[in-house]
């Protein structure tokens, strides 16, 4: 199974358990694994029949403008869910980064797993 990524999309977004944090926009920093088979595009050079990650990047900063969450893991859950609805997705790998967050350290978050990967082709 091919996999095609995303690495560090920037969104800003509100989130946040304190109540400071509910009144600003703040940056969240995104990394997408997303299993496909790129096999009928590639033999065709046609883009709808692979993933449209332009489109999967715009569909990621819609719902980070529209979304509010305390944590980060609704965060990641929910964006998970919907792009596993919206998209033909198998199986994704979804981390968040929230910079900033906790002093000393660059950024804190997490990495989820959603999905079936299928199993590799000989």
């Amino acid at each position: 199974m091919d996999r095609i990524f995303i690495e560090a999309l920037d969104v800003d977004t509100v989130i946040g358990v304190y109540e400071w944090e509910r009144t600003i926009l703040q940056p969240l920093s995104l990394d997408l694994v997303l299993a496909t088979d790129i096999r009928p595009a590639a033999a065709s050079d046609e883009l709808h029949l692979t993933l449209d990650y332009a489109a999967i990047c715009q569909r990621i900063q819609h719902f980070a403008r529209e979304q509010r969450f305390a944590l980060v893991e609704t965060f990641a859950e929910r964006l998970a869910h919907t792009l596993r609805r919206e998209f033909p997705l198998t199986w994704l790998e979804l981390t968040v980064r929230k910079p900033g967050a906790v002093p000393n350290a660059r950024s804190v978050g997490l990495t989820i797993r959603r999905g079936t990967l299928p199993q590799e082709e000989a």
